[in-house]
């Protein structure tokens, strides 16, 4: 069992103010300020530092957090374990590109044995990533940007990154200029989306952003991007294998190098997932 001192350092390491922490536990701002002493007394090193009135975690900090956090999770595995009800149980978060069109087989065949049970969650990359820190992830799948710092990470396949239209547009199996797309509606998910990062950090190399667009429209589910450019209302930026799961959508590129972006089993760092990982894929 963690020391409660441990859930102040992880709930100040969240938060990053001392009067929100106290309140989250309800307990008094001096008492959050005498578990952060004790700690750092205990591992005898500075864990927070003031720098221009802004309270900031040390590297001996930064440490600490992805210690402790792997311990909660190891801790909370053991406790379903020790309350062993015959049941396998896994969590998981998958972005919604993986979640809806790479890992039907796998959930099916998991699921084919009586004994395993699953919570999955389809979210975008932020999200996921902070649930995983919140242990309520055992691992995520997703297709953006992440801090390999922070997480662990294992490449599972890798998926070009196609720019898609209705079928007869005058973009359809073109490479075109940044010029040419400029012209057009832009459809794009919503921020903190993996693909809609990788989309704006291709902009970004030709000194484009979103907002030089004419129109754009913001959408958080695929089906109703393909349903919108299937129908004409714009273009947008998908995976591949997404792209293909329409007959009626055409693809195109924009000139330059391809985008190629990799798919990752994602976990916290310090802690074993290798068997829930075997169990899903298997």
């Amino acid at each position: 069992m963690l020391d409660h001192r441990i859930d102040t350092f992880l709930t100040l390491c969240e938060h990053m103010n001392y009067r929100e922490t106290a309140e989250i536990l309800h307990i008094s701002q001096p008492a959050v300020t005498q578990h952060i002493h004790f700690l750092e007394r205990e591992y005898q090193c500075r864990l927070f530092t003031y720098e221009n009135r802004r309270l900031i975690k040390t590297e001996a900090a930064q440490i600490l957090e992805e210690y402790v956090r792997a311990m909660r999770f190891q801790e909370n595995d053991i406790r379903r374990k020790l309350q062993g009800s015959g049941i396998r149980e896994l969590k998981i978060g998958a972005t919604k590109t993986i979640g809806d069109y790479v890992i039907a087989q796998q959930i099916h065949h998991y699921l084919s044995q009586k004994d395993n049970a699953l919570t999955l969650i389809v979210d975008n990359t932020e999200h996921l990533l902070r649930l995983l820190e919140e242990n309520r992830l055992d691992f995520a799948i997703v297709e953006g940007y992440f801090d390999k710092k922070r997480f662990n990470s294992q490449c599972l396949r890798k998926e070009p990154f196609v720019g898609i239209c209705r079928k007869g547009h005058p973009f359809a199996g073109r490479e075109i200029t940044i010029e040419e797309l400029l012209e057009e509606t832009i459809i794009h998910r919503e921020e903190g989306s993996g693909t809609r990062a990788i989309l704006e950090q291709k902009l970004q190399g030709y000194n484009e952003s979103l907002n030089r667009f004419k129109r754009h429209i913001c959408i958080s589910s695929f089906k109703l991007i393909l349903d919108l450019v299937r129908e004409g209302f714009g273009v947008s930026f998908v995976y591949r294998i997404l792209a293909d799961s329409d007959p009626n959508i055409e693809t195109f590129r924009i000139q330059g190098e391809p985008i190629i972006r990799e798919f990752n089993l994602v976990y916290l760092k310090h802690t074993d997932v290798k068997e829930k990982i075997d169990l899903f894929f298997r």
